[in-house]
């Protein structure tokens, strides 16, 4: 038997329903924005890279596509070309592409990191594979790039241990009152990762605000804004204190158009997606972390997240732009008919 034969005989699973439908909205949503990002980059070393990543969504996409129709699953909507306007006027700055490709790109590998362990099925298990393998290869390739232009956000360096140590004080945990010891090199990590997600989501919702065209969008992209620049101040404070860097905003990086490259709808979407990495974000730092006033900030830092991102929900079922996952079947719905 044929290998591909044997994958009809298995049908998809829900896990890998889900993890597959969602990388299509991601992958056709990336492409969109990367298709405009591509029209208007002129430095050609950044340009490759986003031609890259333009074709790396465009195939994922297609791999998706292929598997759906094997299996006679409805191909979502998604994003189209009439999400995007390739003709609009510059939004962003060349270098903004690179710190959003960085940020993109630890979402994709988060996304299918998750996956791999959660899919049985051995073509989706090797698509999710092959997922995580290129956009691990787009990263490096964007750090390098970065490393070499000199806008590499790298986490401050400590002073090395001089020995291994053991806590024996539950002063470890202290973070309001009492002796509050610096913080550790996890701490610090997670901290710095999370400004950085956050100035460049920051600088994006900057300029999707700036061209929004319903004024409910509007404000739920101004709101965005807000979060944004309120969680800055929170974790960077955190670092400040024990005399440590931050992350530099990248608002300078957002050009003064009022021209919307992107329909509404991707916007609003877009934001609920990088939002929802913050929540993955907060929550992988929170787990690290050893202090209680760092647990209590994520934890509001959290909550703030969360809101959001059922309020875009909510503009999104209004407005008839959000598609149905795949879900099971509802029985009491069917019996009371």
């Amino acid at each position: 038997m044929s290998k591909e034969k044997s994958f009809h005989q298995a049908r998809l699973t829900v896990a890998e329903m889900g993890k597959l439908w969602a990388s299509y909205q991601g992958n056709t949503m990336g492409h969109c924005v990367l298709s405009y990002f591509n029209n208007h980059v002129e430095d050609p070393s950044i340009k490759k890279i986003v031609s890259n990543a333009l074709k790396l969504s465009e195939a994922l996409a297609k791999e998706i596509k292929a598997i759906f129709e094997r299996d006679n699953f409805p191909i979502p909507v998604g994003y189209t070309e009439e999400d995007v306007s390739l003709d609009a006027p510059r939004l962003y700055a060349d270098e903004f592409y690179l710190h959003y490709l960085q940020y993109t790109g630890k979402a994709g590998m988060s996304i299918y990191s998750a996956a791999i362990p959660l899919v049985t099925r051995e073509d989706v298990r090797d698509f999710f594979v092959n997922c995580l393998q290129e956009t691990v290869k787009l990263m490096t390739e964007v750090n390098t790039l970065m490393l070499e232009k000199g806008i590499l956000k790298n986490a401050p360096s400590i002073e090395t241990p001089r020995k291994v140590d053991f806590v024996n004080k539950q002063s470890f945990l202290n973070g309001f009152f009492g002796n509050v010891r610096p913080l550790h090199g996890l701490e610090i990590a997670h901290l710095f990762g999370n400004i950085n997600n956050d100035v460049t989501s920051k600088a994006l919702i900057i300029g999707f605000s700036q061209v929004a065209k319903n004024e409910r969008v509007r404000k739920f992209l101004n709101r965005g804004i807000k979060i944004n620049h309120k969680h800055i101040e929170l974790l960077s404070n955190k670092l400040s204190t024990d005399n440590l860097p931050s992350p530099t905003l990248l608002d300078h990086l957002v050009t003064r158009s009022t021209t919307a490259p992107f329909s509404d709808k991707l916007m609003v979407f877009h934001k609920i997606d990088m939002f929802s990495m913050k929540i993955r974000e907060y929550a992988n730092g929170a787990s690290l972390n050893g202090r209680r006033d760092i647990s209590a900030m994520y934890a509001r830092c959290l909550l703030d997240v969360s809101l959001y991102v059922e309020d875009g929900a909510q503009i999104m079922i209004d407005k008839g732009w959000m598609e149905q996952p795949p879900e099971t079947i509802d029985h009491e719905k069917l019996q009371s008919k």
